[in-house]
């Protein structure tokens, strides 16, 4: 008989599983239980102003391969695009800075770069690197470049930078996690200039060869997980959308699932079980089964979030110069990034050159009152945001507010060491997802297809 498989969570760490497990040459038969009434998690499209739009996720890091190796499998190859030349800033004492080139994760690697965005003070300081004791063990980002190059470059560079990718706060956050070269460089004792040097070489190579830093898909990256749906679907899964799994136990060698309302559980045997919830509810399914990693899922927190997308009448106006900006924390604004949909994404433009689509992101790690706000007033709040940051903007002809609630885990201090019982799972049970080694697309394939490959090995 086939090797039945469960997989549990429909958002891009479930779906790459699922299509792992389809590939594989085991012949097992796959089951995809997704609690809400849609499989892709925070890929998303959503209609505004009568143009359906990414109102999440838009763009995976192209330098690693997972998504661009998924995008081949399922023939989408086509359908790659990148971003247009226009660059980001950086808005710091209420004007917008060129984001620097050649930056680790905002560590820069030519401190006359930042010259402007930082004072001449903070760029000398910047430029006078304190190494100080070696670092054992694992410290914040925020921790280490303040001791190293000046809490500005962490307010002004290094926060703005990670808040995109977390949702969370630079000294909060694990440096041997989130930037693992700049946590080995401070176990080595070594500059954290150079290693930014060394980095900024790497990408300058890599742009030479033309291999650019971030791709999408032509229709948005929320189409990835509605083919996805599709061929996995066409491969024999069987995919089930609101279906809310109740809990998780052994029988024998292997699982018992358990679905449905409290009145009316139904139970079904698998042999393997992959997990792909975020944290929180895999803390609870795995309580009896694995609680010693159930404990340490339950000690991670998560942001919330939300994206606030505005349609413009007409083409873009001139003060959306460029690709976006990404606010710090030290500014006086409730949003914390912005993106000029429409100028970052020539393939929108194209498809759509009689609108203009900009976003805006608000709400970090433990800041949920700034999202305590209607729809309404979300909206309200992120155009006076922008009005401030770029002047004159027409009012919107159409807008939606995407809430993202517990959206982006928090990797905080020692968090690899901590998540070690997660790694240490009955036979036949993997975990996967955004919580336990990258929040980026790539990384959550990648963490998807890892796990399925677990359950299939004797």
């Amino acid at each position: 008989m086939a090797t039945t498989v469960a997989v549990l969570g429909g958002g891009i760490s479930g779906l790459a599983a699922a299509w792992e497990l389809c590939r594989s040459d085991s012949g097992c038969e796959v089951t995809l239980l997704e609690g809400t009434d849609r499989v892709g998690g925070k890929l998303r499209l959503a209609e505004v102003g009568g143009v359906r739009i990414d109102v999440g996720a838009e763009s995976v890091l192209a330098r690693r391969p997972e998504a661009l190796t998924l995008f081949d499998e399922l023939g989408l190859a086509d359908r790659v695009t990148h971003p247009g030349p226009a660059g980001a800033s950086i808005v710091s004492r209420g004007k917008r800075w060129p984001m620097p080139r050649g930056t680790l994760m905002g560590v820069p690697s030519d401190p006359e770069s930042v010259r402007g965005l930082l004072t001449s003070d903070e760029v000398d300081r910047l430029a006078r690197e304190v190494l100080g004791e070696v670092v054992e063990g694992d410290v914040s980002v925020g921790d280490l470049v303040d001791r190293r190059l000046g809490n500005a470059v962490t307010d002004r560079l290094v926060e703005p930078l990670l808040a995109g990718v977390y949702a969370g706060h630079a000294r909060e956050i694990s440096a041997e996690q989130a930037v693992p070269v700049l946590a080995a460089a401070a176990r080595d004792g070594r500059p954290l200039l150079d290693v930014a040097r060394t980095a900024a070489a790497a990408a300058a190579n890599g742009s030479a060869a033309g291999r650019p830093v971030f791709a999408s898909l032509v229709g948005g990256l929320g189409t990835l997980p509605e083919e996805l749906e599709r061929r996995l679907a066409e491969s024999g899964v069987d995919l089930r959308t609101s279906t809310v799994v109740r809990e998780l136990g052994r029988d024998g060698d292997g699982w018992v699932v358990s679905t449905g309302p409290t009145t009316d559980v139904t139970q079904e045997r698998f042999d393997a079980v992959v997990v792909a919830t975020p944290a929180a509810p895999a803390s609870r399914l795995l309580r009896t089964v694995a609680p010693a990693a159930a404990s340490a899922l339950a000690g991670i927190e998560y942001a919330s979030m939300a994206i606030v997308t505005l349609a413009l009448d007409g083409p873009p106006p001139a003060v959306l110069d460029g690709s976006g900006f990404l606010v710090p924390p030290t500014e006086p604004l409730t949003i914390k990034a912005s993106t000029f949909s429409s100028v970052k994404w020539p393939w929108l433009a194209a498809a759509h050159p009689e609108r203009t689509f900009l976003r805006a992101s608000v709400g970090r790690h433990r800041e949920e009152s700034s999202l305590q706000r209607s729809d309404a007033e979300l909206v309200e709040v992120a155009l006076a945001d922008l009005r401030r940051v770029l002047g004159e903007l027409p009012q919107p002809s159409a807008a939606h507010v995407q809430r993202w609630g517990g959206g982006l885990p928090q990797y905080a201090v020692g968090h690899r060491a901590r998540l070690a019982p997660t790694r240490d799972l009955p036979p036949g049970l993997a975990l996967g997802g955004a919580a336990y080694d990258g929040v980026g697309i790539p990384a959550c394939i990648a963490s998807g297809r890892a796990a399925a490959r677990a359950v299939l090995t004797p």
